[in-house]
């Protein structure tokens, strides 16, 4: 790198640092304390065999799996930010220096693809945590485990299993969504990003997501909101497929439903055996109630962002609706970023949650299976993996698509006043604080550049005439996936704006865009 280079990214590196203060600092030590100690439980729960995977094949592949699906996780994560931040820069600035990058791009950003990447990387998602969980979760919550009292193994372990939580939302999550923030051209500069992206083209194609397409249309004709897309309307058998996939997704959404409720209800489900007490009218109830807590947390997000951009008179239209904004745009907005990061925390506690109350205990061949299936299809539900294809349908896309055509009634729900509140509490709380220390340790290691430097800033491209192309106003259309990025190069990631407390009342948000455009940094909170 040129001595101009390095004055370039040191430059754009003292835009991005934030003081460090001894709360600050104090977050950090505990929360990576935390983090490590979390670790330690999970490997002693795999090595006693205490996790479903350690016991029916063995701890070290237990340990192995829950390895690579953390890995898979962080790519996942980390490669959303970059592909949802790229699309209006123009390909040909990193085209020469990141060639792998480019081919991401050119695979993700031809016609719908990035819809159709979102799908499939919204399913992955669920399913690699629904993994975690059999691999980290205990069978047994009461169960001696290193010595710890009661209490400890109840909080970290059981309810609400916060050293499962803590370590997927550092290591799988927030470490890789930090650096992509604003590392987008440097994170998926690599074949295993490009394993990812065809992956979930794979499993959008395969169609098992189609249902959700067809909540998308019923949404866009009550909402009266126009689909945006890029493609020419399907036809022949480019239409017929399509539906033709759409029905077998309906089918398959089906099945996984009445094969869950029938297990809830008759108490075969993990749920049953480790909490005998929860009877099967609770267990169907903690079934729902947790799916609304996922759809409602993931709406939001789409909600909060969708209004960003509305004077500040027209966010919400009910008392609750004003609470909701006057607390979310408090001050300069700071607090949009922090309910972002205590809602990864929620959402991955309820996903783990309706994992385990998804999978089933069936033991194959004693005549019970559900719908007299075959002994190694009751064998693969018994993992809940029929709960993640739920999850992803009916309490993640749906909402996200719901609040797409409704934000303003998103808003104006209490239940979302109440839940940002628990949302900031947790970041407050600084429990995944750790993941900005690990975030610049990776950054340095894989020596990875602020995205200004290689492309500059959104101002610098428009005077090097290579202007950012415009981003779609999801306020008159319905998206075809309920997600947002951030502007590539700008100083924005998870920590709100800096020093405008009119930026969040004006154009500073970018039509469609995941956070503001002038903001501290996400590496340095």
């Amino acid at each position: 790198m040129s001595a101009a280079e390095v004055e370039k990214s040191s430059s754009h590196a003292d835009a991005h640092d934030v003081k460090l203060t001894p709360l600050l600092a104090f977050k950090y030590v505990a929360s990576l304390g935390l983090m490590v100690f979390s670790m330690v439980l999970v490997g002693a729960l795999i090595f006693t065999k205490n996790t479903r995977v350690a016991q029916e094949a063995s701890p070290w592949v237990s340990l192995i799996v829950l390895i690579l699906a953390v890995l898979w996780l962080t790519m996942i994560e980390g490669q959303q930010a970059s592909l949802v931040g790229l699309p209006p820069v123009d390909p040909d600035l990193y085209k020469d220096s990141h060639p792998m990058t480019y081919k991401n791009a050119a695979i993700a950003f031809k016609g719908d693809n990035l819809d159709r990447y979102l799908m499939g990387r919204q399913f992955m998602v669920l399913l690699v945590v629904f993994v975690i969980n059999q691999c980290a979760s205990p069978m047994d919550p009461s169960a001696d485990v290193l010595g710890l009292p009661d209490g400890v193994k109840t909080v970290f372990l059981d309810v609400p299993g916060l050293g499962m939580i803590i370590f997927t939302c550092i290591l799988g999550q927030l470490t890789t969504q930090v650096n992509a923030s604003h590392c987008m051209i440097d994170t998926i500069n690599n074949y295993f990003a490009l394993f990812t992206l065809y992956t979930t083209m794979v499993v959008e194609f395969s169609g098992i997501m189609h249902a959700s397409y067809l909540i998308q249309n019923i949404l866009s004709g009550i909402s009266g909101k126009p689909i945006m897309t890029n493609e020419e309307p399907r036809k022949g058998f480019t239409f017929a497929f399509f539906w033709g996939r759409v029905v077998m997704s309906v089918a398959i959404l089906s099945f996984c439903m009445a094969a869950t409720l029938v297990a809830l209800f008759n108490g075969q489900t993990s749920i049953s055996t480790k909490y005998p007490s929860i009877t099967p009218g609770i267990s169907v109830f903690l079934f729902f109630f947790f799916m609304a807590i996922v759809g409602m947390l993931e709406g939001m997000q789409i909600a909060f962002f969708a209004v960003a951009k509305l004077p500040a008179n027209e966010r919400g239209t009910s008392f609750f609706g004003r609470k909701t904004c006057e607390l979310l745009f408090k001050g300069n907005g700071e607090n949009l970023p922090g309910f972002m990061i205590g809602r990864q925390l929620t959402v991955v506690a309820s996903f783990f949650l309706v994992g385990s109350i998804t999978s089933m205990n069936i033991v194959p061949g004693t005549g019970e299976n559900i719908f007299g299936v075959s002994d190694s299809a009751q064998t693969f539900l018994n993992y809940g993996f029929q709960g993640a294809v739920i999850t992803t349908i009916l309490a993640s896309i749906s909402w996200q698509l719901a609040a797409s055509a409704f934000p303003i009634a998103f808003l104006n729900n209490p239940v979302t006043y109440i839940l940002l509140c628990v949302a900031l509490f947790l970041e407050f709380t600084g429990l995944c604080s750790g993941a900005w220390v690990l975030a610049r340790v990776l950054k340095t290691t894989l020596k990875y550049q602020y995205d200004e430097v290689y492309v500059g800033t959104p101002e610098e491209r428009a005077q090097n005439n290579h202007a950012d192309k415009a981003f779609g106003d999801d306020m008159g259309h319905l998206a075809g996936a309920g997600f947002r990025g951030y502007a590539c190069g700008s100083r924005d990631a998870l920590d709100g704006p800096i020093e405008l407390p009119e930026a969040v009342n004006d154009d500073s948000f970018y039509p469609g865009m995941e956070g503001p455009v002038l903001s501290k940094d996400a590496l340095d909170p």
